[in-house]
């Protein structure tokens, strides 16, 4: 990323609006959403008072950098039209609530870049509604409990980004757990070479995700999951209705991976979430992989122009603290 970035405009925006919207409003205003590092996220304003939010896939909107994704690569930077589309059509298709999609754009004709524009769903996130009202959180995870019960009812024939399997393609590696084992001594790797504790622990972090990685049985199915579901990738509708969104991620995989994000994300309200039969073994390895990647991550993100570098900090020091204390409970 380049000290050059700025935020799109109205006038840079106005071009996608009409053509998403129809000639007959005219744009008046844009704020760019918080909390995006992939894509740029703008609510778009109109003459009507009626609003709606463009997505925006470009290098000056990606905090991260990096070259072109593999999508064969489950795990690879889940970005870009693409992606979104194709998930977006396997949601609509399953039964699960995402912002619908009301115009895509991949040719460049009316911003220089990979955009869409979706339905601007203005009851906040869920994030935000479990902090605001505790009393309505257990209702609230009813109905998330109920979406999720949806989305992982749906299985594939192999893992996979779904645009990749959904399409008739094969992914990289021979299975999850093989996957996630491969991540994790990779971050472990990236991470001690940016933190002296990771460096002084990471032939035991090692040691302890091969282990691990040996407690494993095969396994021949693998299930619909968002790959990153916290309460901030949930939207509200008017109704309180859940419903999701950044899901280029969207993947056939062990459901255990997104029950250790749940777990991680939702806190003291996972419990609602909770689901019968996951196989624990899975659950130590992933639970550790996770803790890992989200030092690695966040270091490596902040090493460029990423506008909150003190929040990624805290977020990676969180995750070594508990990276390492499973290492403890482990010994």
């Amino acid at each position: 990323m380049t000290p050059t970035r700025r935020p799109l405009t109205t006038a840079d925006l106005a071009p996608l609006a009409r053509a998403a919207l129809g000639p007959s409003r005219t744009l008046t205003g844009v704020e760019r959403l918080r909390g995006g590092t992939k894509k740029g996220v703008y609510r778009l304003i109109l003459d009507d008072d009626s609003t709606a939010v463009a997505y925006v896939w470009s290098a000056d909107e990606d905090y991260w950098g990096r070259p072109d994704p593999d999508p064969r690569d489950v795990f690879s930077h889940g970005t870009g039209l693409g992606l979104f589309t194709a998930a977006h059509d396997r949601l609509a298709a399953a039964g699960v609530r995402t912002p619908r999609l009301r115009f895509a754009d991949s040719t460049h004709t009316h911003l220089p870049a990979d955009a869409a524009v979706v339905e601007d769903l203005t009851g906040g996130s869920l994030e935000d509604a479990l902090a605001r009202d505790p009393e309505g959180a257990p209702q609230a995870m009813e109905r998330m409990a109920e979406l999720l019960a949806t989305l992982h009812a749906h299985t594939g024939p192999r893992f996979g980004k779904a645009a990749v399997v959904d399409g008739g393609g094969s992914s990289h590696g021979v299975s999850c757990e093989q996957r996630v084992t491969e991540g994790a001594l990779r971050c472990i790797a990236e991470a001690a070479a940016r933190d002296a504790r990771a460096a002084a622990a990471r032939r035991e972090l090692e040691e302890e995700v091969h282990a691990l990685a040996a407690e494993i049985r095969p396994r021949d199915h693998h299930t619909l999951i968002h790959g990153e579901l916290g309460a901030d990738h949930v939207l509200l509708t008017p109704t309180g209705q859940p419903a999701l969104i950044d899901i280029e991620g969207l993947m056939y995989f062990d459901v255990e991976h997104e029950h250790v994000f749940l777990r991680l994300r939702f806190g003291p309200h996972y419990d609602a979430l909770r689901a019968p039969g996951l196989d624990e073994a899975r659950l130590r390895l992933y639970r550790l992989s996770m803790h890992i990647g989200l030092v690695s991550g966040p270091l490596t993100l902040i090493e460029g122009d990423f506008p909150d570098p003190g929040r990624m900090r805290d977020i990676a020091e969180h995750n070594l603290h508990e990276a390492l204390s499973l290492l403890k409970s482990a010994s």
